[in-house]
């Protein structure tokens, strides 16, 4: 009886312990094959742009939360030129910075668009995250469009909205 007990205990311990699941959002895309090479022409003008990010929102009360996932979508509208994105800082609600994804100029190819994904469960953004980008772009050529598309589920219900970037500079 005791063996049959002790079986049944490890067996429990055993399948309940789970590694801990690695957040895409904290393991960003390798921007190293995007990494621009040498020097950047002087010509170019820089820009700032801010984006809100919501991983959270409040439902029915402000102790309902709901957990939300962002697809972060950096835009290249140009058909002929490329953007630089310089730095993509990632602030909390409070304004801390808690995440830098891009710390060495990137280049966005014509018309290219690339992404950072901000999991669903990860909520250390809060209720009132957003993103800082600057970016670098040929004299008289479109600037780089940043948006993004928050969505979540739960049951039968879902969420979803847009938020795009504002320039700042």
């Amino acid at each position: 009886m005791k063996s049959i007990f002790l079986f049944f205990l490890i067996a429990v311990v055993l399948t309940s312990c789970e590694q801990p699941r690695q957040l895409s959002s904290t393991n960003p895309v390798n921007w190293e094959k995007k990494m621009v090479k040498g020097a950047i022409a002087d010509s170019l003008e820089s820009g700032s742009t801010f984006l809100s990010i919501y991983s959270q929102i409040f439902l029915r009360t402000e102790k309902d939360e709901a957990d939300l996932t962002a697809t972060v979508s950096l835009h290249n509208p140009n058909i002929a030129d490329s953007v630089y994105i310089n730095s993509a800082i990632y602030y909390n609600t409070e304004g801390r910075a808690i995440r830098t994804y891009i710390d060495k100029t990137i280049f966005i190819k014509p018309m290219e668009t690339v992404q950072i994904v901000i999991d669903g469960l990860d909520n250390e953004g809060g209720t009132g995250a957003n993103f800082i980008f600057d970016w670098q772009i040929k004299p008289n050529t479109i600037t780089p469009l940043f948006e993004a598309v928050m969505i979540s589920t739960y049951g039968q219900q879902g969420i979803s909205f847009v938020t795009e970037g504002k320039r700042l500079k």
